[in-house]
């Protein structure tokens, strides 16, 4: 595929903070056995992740805004256009040594997004899409799913940790969904899951309490790669609502009556 300048960009920044954060995670193992652990480690390589991915995008589009999740917003001088960035998603997988974990750019034009990459530096994959083109890992074009039968289906979430009150819905979710498929994972990285699905591994995901940076690069992949993509309420967008639903267009309706219990 040859993309747009804007994507090319988001690809190359991504390739650069991901080889600093592989650098890093190769420390991480060692790290665990010390007094002191990882946490802190972990938290300035996802800071300087950050640095890496702000600083290559702003040389390269200095009038966009910018907003991740370690540094807070940036008001661009035009005010249609702003980068949405998580530098790690799936920080306590990263913090933990196991390797799943992404890069997460997506661009937003006039509030809607239209480009967004989600890099996975462990396994070389690169998912990523533009408005309208189709999505893709690599080189390749990714197309969601078609099965049709739930019980035939594997499913992601996320489930809430250290008390958050979100929990005792997730658990209903879970009481609902496991007896009615193949599986449901819970893998820690919302903009994977999201990629997953795109690519087919996963037929749905749904996640409560997210905010933009874990989904938005990872919505416009799983739409071009033909899933629906809707918050739970269904009442603002999964940004605004921090909460949602995606799944294959066969899928779609049953899985999201399930999860809203309707």
């Amino acid at each position: 595929m040859v993309g747009s300048a804007n994507l090319n960009i988001m690809l190359k920044t991504a390739r650069k903070a991901g080889r600093s954060l592989v650098k890093d995670f190769a420390e991480v193992e060692n790290l665990q056995v010390s007094s002191k652990g990882a946490g802190d480690f972990v938290s300035r390589a996802d800071v300087a992740a950050e640095k890496i991915i702000k600083e290559a995008l702003m040389e390269a589009r200095p009038t966009y805004g910018f907003v991740g999740e370690e540094g807070g917003e940036v008001e661009g001088s035009d005010p249609t256009r702003r980068w949405i960035v998580d530098p790690l998603d799936g920080t306590t997988n990263y913090l933990h040594g196991l390797p799943h974990w992404a890069i997460s750019i997506a661009l937003e034009h006039k509030g809607q997004i239209i480009a967004g990459v989600v890099f996975d530096p462990t396994k070389d994959e690169m998912f990523f899409a533009e408005k309208g083109q189709g999505a893709w890992m690599n080189e390749r074009r990714i197309r969601v799913s078609d099965r049709a039968r739930m019980i035939e289906s594997i499913y992601a979430t996320g489930i809430p940790f250290g008390g958050r009150p979100d929990l005792p819905a997730t658990l209903q979710d879970l009481a609902r969904v496991m007896p009615a498929c193949a599986g449901v994972r819970r893998w820690g990285a919302a903009a994977l899951d999201l990629a997953y699905v795109a690519a087919g591994r996963y037929e749905g995901f749904w996640e409560r309490g997210l905010n933009a940076w874990d989904i938005a690069a990872g919505m416009i992949i799983a739409k071009e790669a033909g899933a629906m993509v809707d918050a739970i309420t269904t009442e603002r967008s999964p940004l605004e609502d921090r909460t949602i639903i995606c799944a294959n267009e066969l899928q779609f309706e049953k899985f999201a009556k399930l999860i809203r219990n309707e």
